[in-house]
């Protein structure tokens, strides 16, 4: 059974404008956690590590 995981930075105080990230065998799957049942993407682990690092850095921030 694959082990989806919501962010703690999950943005506004009720907490629903998230995503779950879940490690797959061929890759990082990413879905919205408000629709679950609707399907999710796969990343390669590589892309996954090198968006998080953007995101980290502040890079994509929108303010």
């Amino acid at each position: 059974m694959t082990q989806w995981r919501k962010s703690s930075y999950s943005s506004g105080d009720s907490g629903t404008d998230c995503v779950e990230v879940a490690a797959l065998g061929s890759g990082v799957g990413v879905r919205d956690s408000k629709d679950a049942d609707g399907g999710h993407v796969t990343v390669d682990r590589a892309a996954f590590a090198a968006l998080l690092a953007r995101i980290r850095s502040g890079a994509l921030d929108l303010v």
